[in-house]
């Protein structure tokens, strides 16, 4: 192989975009010598996404996921902001992880200061929550007040979205009227059922079989209200369920438009012209499963790659054996035989080493 092109998510909680690429890259050249590695740091809108946009960050201080101060960040592209969604209301930073309790409040207290800071043109990425709030938080720190049935106004989290008997947009940031707001979303499931929000993303932040039940009645509960007061269907629109809901909020409350993340970042990085000639394009992120086809970072370049007519490789922390996608000619999981989650994590960096070079042995001798 004469040229490799290197396309990886975050293999969240261990090793960023940049890292893990850079891992995989000196794995090829220490394997293949002479072969032209061409590396690219990707995200599909959720964690890392500011950095694959090569956007300049702006540290500031937010209300965190459990309505305490974390330090946090946007980015600045231009005449853009660029916020992270996992930088205010991120299931890191969530102690406990429980979306019944979570709050995307700091999401909206750095639109805000995006605004203060003159932007017109907002990008927020919105992969990576801890939270199942449909965005409410977000929207309460942008001035929405959501009332209960006494008229008391409060601001809704996962478990008392059901709580909520009406709510008044008037008080929102008025500069939010005259701004571009778009979404990159990094899944395409709709707000609420057996592929919405709570049903398949909740198990991961914490919530068991009860609070699933629980969270998805309160964003029906949510959206009818929506509908009823703004006239906005935004149960079925692909993106709405992403991050608990808050695709479908940044539509209702803001007018924004849903896009899918992957595509922007490809499209920004100008990947197409990037593997041109190329013999093979890497990807990967921390689990290959169902999920990976559903708008994430692998479905999106190897879709890519699939129109360009070259064969893909995904290197992952993990992998569901029944999962795959047209496209992917092999899948190498860094956990496996007598690889174990735990001794993996332990030492992230070495056994991603290991388990590229074992693939580029493997994809050389095909």
């Amino acid at each position: 192989m004469k040229k490799i092109v290197v396309a990886t998510d975050s293999f969240k909680g261990t090793l960023s975009s940049k890292m893990a690429g850079e891992i995989i890259s000196r794995a090829i050249r220490d394997e293949i010598p002479r072969c032209s590695v061409r590396r690219v740091g990707i995200a599909d809108g959720g964690e890392g996404t500011v950095d694959a946009l090569g956007a300049k960050k702006v540290n500031v201080v937010v209300t965190g996921p459990n309505f305490r101060p974390v330090p946090s960040f946007y980015g600045v592209l231009g005449d853009r902001a660029v916020i992270e969604l996992a930088a205010a209301a991120g299931l890191t930073l969530a102690d406990p992880a429980d979306p019944l309790v979570t709050t995307t409040y700091g999401v909206g207290e750095l639109i805000v200061r995006s605004l203060n800071s003159g932007f017109r043109k907002i990008t927020v990425a919105i992969g990576g929550s801890a939270t199942n709030d449909l965005g409410c938080g977000m929207a309460a720190a942008c001035g929405a007040v959501f009332y209960d049935i006494d008229g008391k106004p409060f601001i809704p989290v996962g478990a008392t979205l059901g709580d909520i008997a009406s709510f008044d947009l008037s008080g929102l940031d008025k500069r939010l009227s005259l701004s571009e707001i778009t979404v990159m979303c990094d899944v395409t499931n709709p707000l609420f059922g057996e592929s919405g929000a709570a049903y398949v993303f909740a198990p991961q932040k914490g919530a068991d079989d009860d609070g699933v039940l629980a969270l998805d009645r309160g964003l029906r509960h949510a959206a009818g209200l929506i509908e009823k007061t703004l006239g906005i269907p935004v149960s079925d629109i692909p993106g709405s369920g992403a991050a608990g809901g808050c695709g479908a909020g940044l539509l209702a409350f803001f007018g924004a438009g849903l896009n899918s993340g992957i595509d922007a970042v490809l499209d920004a990085v100008r990947f197409d012209k990037l593997v041109e000639d190329a013999d093979l394009v890497i990807t990967g992120e921390g689990r290959f499963d169902s999920q990976s086809s559903g708008g994430k970072t692998v479905s999106g370049v190897t879709e890519r790659a699939l129109r360009a007519r070259i064969p893909v490789a995904v290197i992952c922390g993990s992998a569901d054996p029944s999962a795959s996608l047209p496209g992917v000619v092999s899948v190498f999981p860094v956990v496996g035989g007598e690889i174990s989650k735990e001794t993996s994590l332990a030492e992230p960096e070495k056994y991603l080493y290991l388990t590229a070079r074992r693939a580029i042995k493997s994809l050389s001798e095909k």
